[in-house]
């Protein structure tokens, strides 16, 4: 082996020592599945060892990726229950025996927020990235992005209002 496949190779394990415990962790409680919260992680993972020469920041490149393949398996998700609705409700159920505050969660919510304003909430609020970091991340100025939390915060929190 090279010395600089060795040295590349030394370096994404420490990458790997550092952050997939934790960021494994992190998907796996925004999907509520801690496999696929493993699956996502690895495959983050998978993907940084292919770009690992353009990667600046390691930690928030690994965050923002998983964020995006969550984003993807919440989209899939949302696409398969609103199908099951539709047939639940075309059998003759009723579909909404439920509270609002039985179906309604945080997740539910942020899934609900347009694409522009999903992805620097999670980057923010479920990452815990700062600021700066996320406007790197997104290549948005830092204003741009606290308006989008800003507005997004404003949109959940009128969501969530009278919900207990």
């Amino acid at each position: 082996m090279r010395g600089a496949d060795r040295n590349a190779e030394q370096v994404v394990r420490e990458i790997y020592d550092a952050h997939y415990g934790p960021l494994a962790g992190w998907a796996a409680r925004l999907v509520g599945d801690r496999e696929l919260g493993h699956d996502f992680a690895t495959e983050a993972f998978v993907r940084l060892l292919r770009e690992q020469s353009t990667v600046q920041d390691p930690r928030a490149w690994l965050y923002t990726v998983t964020a995006n393949l969550v984003r993807d398996h919440w989209r899939k998700q949302g696409r398969e229950s609103s199908a099951y609705g539709r047939a639940v409700v075309s059998a003759g159920g009723s579909g909404g025996d439920l509270d609002a505050a039985t179906r309604l969660t945080v997740r539910d919510v942020v899934l609900a927020l347009p694409d522009g304003l999903r992805l620097p909430v999670i980057l923010r609020y479920y990452a815990d990235l700062p600021v700066a970091v996320v406007a790197a991340r997104l290549g948005k100025s830092e204003g741009a992005v606290k308006r989008d939390l800003f507005d997004a915060r404003r949109r959940m929190a009128a969501q969530l209002e009278g919900v207990r």
